[in-house]
């Protein structure tokens, strides 16, 4: 039986110096990867809001685009009306959108008074969403609703934005005496994550008590300078320790 003549090479030996830039290479690429992996999760929450200073007088009323879509949630009407016999004034939210909802419920004489929530009140899904009448006044039947003579109180809010429910606050100050009612808009917000509850006053999305709608918890995304560092081999190590 005939030996084959050809010999085969022994593997060649690589130095060290470039083992340590394969390392780093290799290292570099599964942080870059795995900070793209992080990049795909969903958002965190985030909470848009907008300041305002609108003056509400009889019979006026705001129109609140909680979005900036073009097409307004929520109307805020100042209606007053006499007859012969009574005087009347009202203060009512009203939802543009059918499936839009104040918070708020019934009362004893099937009203829909709508609640005038405090700061850092939770706005979600478990809230009563039945609410219409924020405050109302007359000269034969007085005067009732939440909303009636208080400062820096929320209208809770919920709202559909392509097809899911999005939850949201409005911030006014209401005053009503001299036969008449004022209601002053001073800002308002909406989370952008569906289903997910707001607080009431809360401007920012990162109010760790409620953590994501899905976990509960607050995700840290990897910090992209770490990575920058990595890919460029060991003339990085220095300036990375130092970070």
């Amino acid at each position: 039986m005939e030996h084959s003549s050809h010999s085969f090479r022994q593997p060649s030996q690589l130095s060290a110096p470039i083992h340590q830039q394969l390392n780093l290479y290799a290292l570099a690429a599964g942080v870059t990867g795995a900070a793209m992996l992080a990049g795909a999760q969903p958002a965190q929450a985030e909470v848009v809001y907008t300041p305002a200073d609108h003056l509400i007088l009889t019979h006026q009323r705001v129109m609140l685009d909680l979005n900036h879509d073009g097409m307004p949630d929520f109307a805020i009407s100042n209606k007053a009306f006499c007859t012969t016999d009574i005087c009347g004034r009202t203060l009512l939210a009203r939802p543009l959108i059918p499936a839009n909802q104040v918070e708020g419920m019934k009362s004893v004489f099937i009203l829909k008074f709508a609640s005038a929530l405090p700061a850092g009140a939770k706005i979600g899904g478990s809230a009563k969403f039945s609410g219409k009448l924020m405050a109302v006044s007359g000269t034969e039947y007085g005067s009732g609703g939440d909303w009636m003579n208080v400062n820096g109180r929320y209208l809770g809010l919920k709202f559909v934005i392509g097809g899911a429910f999005h939850y949201g606050w409005a911030r006014f100050d209401v005053q009503s005496g001299n036969g008449r009612i004022t209601a002053k808009l001073t800002g308002y917000a909406y989370e952008t994550i569906p289903n997910k509850p707001i607080i009431a006053g809360q401007q920012k999305g990162n109010d760790e008590s409620l953590g994501t709608p899905e976990t509960g918890m607050n995700i840290t995304q990897p910090e992209a300078a770490s990575v920058g560092l990595l890919a460029t081999g060991s003339l990085g190590l220095p300036a990375w320790r130092r970070e």
